[in-house]
């Protein structure tokens, strides 16, 4: 079958993503393969691109976003069947999705929502797997509660979706940053009840709208740059969820005072660990897919740059790298 992967190329000493012929894969008892209909991209394809090396020179296939139809089953697979049209996130430590067929575990795949296409689809499970834990599963919100939540980076994939399941599925006053009319715009029309500009000061502009802090808060971009700010504005008992890893240094003595918690979300912890509670995120995107198929929640879906090609699977990931991308950037099957 075709795939792209990422390589190491020694005449460029870089790593590039190149077409390759491989075998279709095989399938654990609990697996199913899945004819890829479309994929998004996500920051985590260019991180794991960066890790190949002239010691670690591939293939590596990425790719952790997709939908498809179900074309095979394995010996212990009991909740889906061949014909399904799913979709899922996958698992960062076995091959992506940027390939024609994927062998995924059943128990993260999901019957995609039905009133979208499989390119809207896309566009989904890894931001909605992501902000749901970050929400229910780490700030352990309660859905009836009245809290004033600031999403950090809310047009960007994660911020996108983040915003609809709080609107959707909460009580919380949502605010979230945003820079440019056009991210401001977009974020809006998801249902933030109001936009704060991450270029400038939080509790300065919270004040003009009459709010002294926020009780929780969600991080989508390097927690360094904003982590001052954050604590300034986090009220006591609050919490702050970062889904992203630093470099930078975090003061955590800035929390102390107000008893607030720091909180790491990976949303392939259950995956990698193959924890015996991974099946929640098959039940989460079965809760997203029915909001979907209600006219409750939107694919964060802007952008489709047509055929999966190493070439449009570079663009795309140069255009997250710019840090200006809006919603999710979706291609075509390979």
């Amino acid at each position: 079958m075709k795939a792209i992967a990422a390589v190491y190329d020694s005449k460029q000493n870089k790593p590039v993503l190149q077409e390759i012929e491989i075998e279709r894969p095989s399938l654990k008892p609990n697996d199913v393969l899945v004819e890829v209909k479309a994929v998004s991209v996500n920051p985590v394809d260019f991180k794991v691109k960066r890790s190949i090396s002239e010691k670690n020179p591939g293939p590596r296939i990425l790719g952790w976003d997709a939908s498809g139809t179900v074309v095979e089953v394995g010996s212990q697979v009991t909740s889906l069947q061949k014909g399904d049209d799913v979709y899922y996130a996958g698992d960062i430590t076995r091959p992506g999705s940027n390939a024609e067929f994927q062998a995924v575990d059943e128990w993260i795949v999901a019957k995609k929502p039905k009133s979208i296409s499989f390119e809207a689809a896309a566009s989904l499970p890894l931001t909605a797997i992501t902000a749901y834990e970050s929400i229910f599963h780490k700030l352990k919100l309660d859905k009836q509660d009245k809290k004033k939540v600031l999403i950090i980076a809310g047009a960007g994939g994660v911020g996108s979706i983040a915003v609809q399941i709080l609107k959707q599925m909460t009580n919380s006053i949502v605010l979230a940053t945003a820079s440019r009319k056009e991210s401001a715009d977009w974020v809006k029309s998801l249902g933030a009840d109001h936009i704060l500009d991450h270029k400038k000061d939080f509790l300065s502009q919270l004040k003009e709208i009459h709010e002294n802090g926020v009780h929780e808060i969600l991080v989508f971009s390097d927690p360094a740059e904003h982590f001052v700010q954050m604590a300034n504005v986090i009220l006591p008992f609050g919490n702050i969820c970062s889904i992203v890893e630093t470099d930078g240094e975090l003061n955590m003595n800035l929390l102390k005072q107000k008893s607030a918690g720091f909180l790491n979300e990976f949303m392939f912890t259950r995956s990698m660990f193959q924890t015996e509670d991974r099946v929640v995120q098959k039940k989460l995107l079965e809760e997203i897919a029915s909001l979907v198929d209600q006219g409750k929640i939107k694919s964060t879906n802007t952008s489709n740059l047509g055929k999966m090609t190493p070439e449009n699977l570079t663009k795309a990931h140069d255009l997250l790298l710019s840090g200006k991308t809006i919603g999710k950037i979706v291609l075509e099957r390979i």
